[in-house]
């Protein structure tokens, strides 16, 4: 598949079949993740793969939790409509941990230690890519107190928990999201 088709066909997914991933495809996708350009070479990410209902139930409810608490803070009316029951019907959660001592020399610039998150959201676009390679939909989901996610996956108190990569065979088709077109994005300097 052409990166750039790619690209452009990935979709989010939040509606999962059932059916189990294989081993063989989260290696892959874990092993294009690890692929992603990081500062310094520090690779400073590292994966839990979920497939316990337990685990993801406990996910889905502090994805719940932090709905509520979003839609009561924000008003946003969608959230109210807002639906996280993907998290339990999801075959694999990915959680991608980022380690800050792993960042780069950014951790000696004033607003510091960002480098590692960049690296990890490179290691995310990867494995959604691979993913939709695969013929796997997936979804970046980051609703979710790092705290309370830490509790619930006993995840290192030193390290963040960046994000959670939802995978699965799609149950539907996902929708086409519109993109801006590049040059109400861009700027040149010459």
């Amino acid at each position: 598949m052409d990166v750039f088709t790619a690209m452009k066909e990935r979709r989010s997914c939040r509606n999962f079949l059932p059916e189990p991933v294989s081993e063989d495809a989260i290696e892959k996708i874990l092993e294009a993740a690890t692929w992603a350009p990081s500062p310094l070479n520090m690779q400073g990410w590292e994966f839990i793969v979920v497939t316990n209902q337990e685990a993801k139930e406990k996910i889905y409810s502090e994805a719940e939790r932090c709905r509520e608490w979003a839609l009561e803070k924000s008003g946003w009316k969608w959230l109210g409509g807002y639906k996280v029951d993907f998290l339990k019907s999801a075959p694999v959660i990915i959680v991608v941990i980022g380690d800050p001592k792993k960042t780069g020399v950014d951790m000696f610039m004033e607003e510091g230690k960002s480098g590692y998150q960049h690296a990890c959201a490179a290691a995310i676009q990867n494995m959604h890519l691979a993913a939709h390679a695969l013929g796997l939909g997936s979804l970046w989901f980051t609703f979710f107190d790092k705290q309370n996610l830490r509790d619930i996956l006993g995840i290192d108190p030193e390290k963040t928990p960046v994000a959670l990569v939802c995978l699965g065979k799609a149950g539907s088709e996902p929708q086409v999201m519109p993109r801006k077109d590049v040059k109400e994005k861009t700027t040149y300097v010459r």
